[in-house]
C-alpha cells in the first residue's frame, strides 16, 4: 500500500520552473508538413461567441496573438516569445492520432513582477477584442467589463512564490476556446509526455508581417518545438504510437488522474504496463488529496466531461467507466466508505450519461444493482431524476 503521509511530503517539495530548466534534446525543427499544418491552425477563422445579444467574434489566431504581443510590449512588458501550447501543438506536430484538438492555447512567456503587470495583461486583451468587433457597433459605449462578461469563459490568476502566472479564455461553444496564458514561471505545465509540446511562434509571426511572402515546402519559416517531458524524441514517439509516460505525476493537479482516462478511451496505452500500476495509485491519491470532498469530485469531473467531450457524446459512458475502474483497484489512501461514495458517483455520472443518450440496455444485461446514494444532492442525480424520466434505478457493472 501507498503510504499517504510520504505522498503529501512529496507534494510539498519545492520544484523547477520548467519553462527555464535546460534540457538536452528537448527542442526540435519542425518538417515541411508540420508548418504547414501549423499554419492552417493559425488563420483558420475561429468564432468567439458572445453572451446575449452581443455578436460573435470571428477571429484567426495569428491576429489576436500579433496584436495582444504589440499593445504589451507598447505597454512596457517585455515578452520573451510566444507558444502554442496542448493538444493543438500535438495535433501540429502529429495528425489524426484519434482526438480531435480542442482549445486554442497559446502560452506569452513574460515577466509578472506585480500586480499592475496582471492588470495591463488582461486589460490588453479585453482592449483586442474591440478589434474583432463587427462594423457599425459602438464600441466608446462597451468597456471593459462588458466585454469580460460576454465573451471571457475564464479568467484564471495565479500569484504564489513558485507559480505566477494568468489565464483568459475565450468563449467557443463548440469547445474551441481560444486560451491567452501569461507565464512568468510555472512548477509544472504537462501532465503526459504526449501534452508536452510547446511550439515557438515568433518567426511564424514575422512571416505574416507585411508584406506576407507565400510559404512554400521551399520558402518557409524555420520553427522550433520543444518537449517540455524532456526529450522531444522520446515523447514524439508516445505520441505517433499512442503510448501514455509520464514523470512525477504527484506534482500534478489532480495526479493527471481525468487525463490519463481520458487517454486510455482514446485506445493509448500504457508504455510501461507494470511501471504505471504503482503510478496509477499516486495518480489516485493526488487526486483525493486535491478533492477531498465528494461535491468537489462531482464538479471536477462534471467540468472535464463538458470541456473535453464536447461532439463526442457516446464516449463520456466509457470514460466514466474506465475512471471507476481504475479508482475502484488504485485507490488506497480513503478509508472505506469514502471509496464506496466515490465509486457511487462515478456510478450515477454514468447511468445520467446512458439516461441522456436513451441507451439503457436491455434488463437482460444488468449485473448490478443499487439506489441512489442519499449524500447525492444534485436533482440530476435524485430518485426525482429517474422516475420522471421513467427509467429504472440500475447500471451495467464491468
Amino acid at each position: 500500500m501507498l503510504p499517504t503521509h510520504g505522498f503529501v511530503n512529496l507534494i510539498r517539495q519545492p520544484k523547477m520552473d520548467h519553462l527555464e530548466e535546460s534540457m538536452s534534446g528537448s527542442v526540435s525543427a519542425l518538417s515541411w508538413e508540420q508548418v504547414s499544418r501549423l499554419d492552417e491552425v493559425l488563420t483558420e477563422v475561429v468564432p468567439v461567441h458572445g453572451r446575449g445579444n452581443f455578436p460573435t467574434l470571428e477571429v484567426r489566431l495569428k491576429d489576436i496573438v500579433a496584436r495582444v504581443r504589440s499593445r504589451l510590449e507598447l505597454s512596457g512588458i517585455k515578452v520573451k516569445d510566444v507558444r502554442l501550447n496542448g493538444s493543438t501543438a500535438s495535433h501540429v506536430l502529429v495528425q489524426d492520432i484519434g482526438w480531435s484538438y480542442k482549445d486554442l492555447d497559446v502560452i506569452f512567456r513574460v515577466d509578472l513582477p506585480c500586480e499592475e503587470v496582471f492588470r495591463v495583461s488582461k486589460d490588453v486583451v479585453l482592449g483586442t477584442l474591440l478589434d474583432f468587433l463587427p462594423e457599425g457597433v459602438n464600441k466608446e459605449k462597451i468597456t471593459p467589463m462588458t466585454l469580460k462578461e460576454v465573451y471571457v469563459q475564464k479568467l484564471v490568476k495565479v500569484n504564489t512564490e513558485q507559480d505566477r502566472w494568468s489565464l483568459i479564455s475565450l468563449s467557443n461553444n463548440n469547445g474551441r476556446n481560444v486560451e491567452l496564458k501569461f507565464v512568468d514561471s510555472i512548477r509544472r505545465q504537462f501532465e503526459f509526455s504526449v501534452d508536452s509540446f510547446q511550439i515557438v511562434l515568433d518567426s511564424m509571426l514575422a512571416h505574416y508581417e507585411p508584406p506576407q511572402a507565400p510559404m512554400t515546402q521551399a520558402s518557409h519559416p524555420a520553427v522550433c518545438g520543444e518537449s517540455v517531458y524532456g526529450d522531444f524524441d522520446m515523447a514524439l514517439g508516445h505520441l505517433r504510437d499512442k503510448l501514455i509516460a509520464t514523470k512525477r505525476p504527484e506534482e500534478i493537479r489532480g495526479g493527471g488522474l481525468l487525463k490519463y482516462c481520458n487517454l486510455l478511451v482514446r485506445d493509448f496505452r500504457p508504455a510501461d504496463e507494470e511501471e504505471f500500476k504503482a503510478l496509477e495509485r499516486y495518480m489516485c491519491s493526488r487526486f483525493f488529496i486535491d478533492f477531498p470532498d465528494i461535491g468537489e469530485q462531482q464538479r471536477k469531473v462534471e467540468a472535464y466531461l463538458q470541456s473535453h467531450f464536447i461532439g463526442e457524446e457516446k464516449s463520456k459512458y466509457d470514460y466514466l467507466m474506465i475512471l471507476r475502474r481504475v479508482v475502484n483497484e488504485s485507490t488506497v489512501c480513503l478509508m472505506g466508505h469514502e471509496r464506496r461514495q466515490t465509486l457511487h458517483l462515478i456510478s450515477l455520472m454514468a447511468f445520467r450519461v446512458l439516461a441522456e443518450q436513451n441507451a439503457i440496455p436491455d434488463a437482460s444485461c444488468v449485473t448490478c444493482y443499487y439506489q441512489p446514494a442519499p449524500y447525492v444532492r444534485d436533482h440530476n442525480f435524485s430518485n426525482y431524476y429517474v422516475a420522471n424520466q421513467n427509467i429504472p434505478t440500475w447500471l451495467p457493472c464491468n
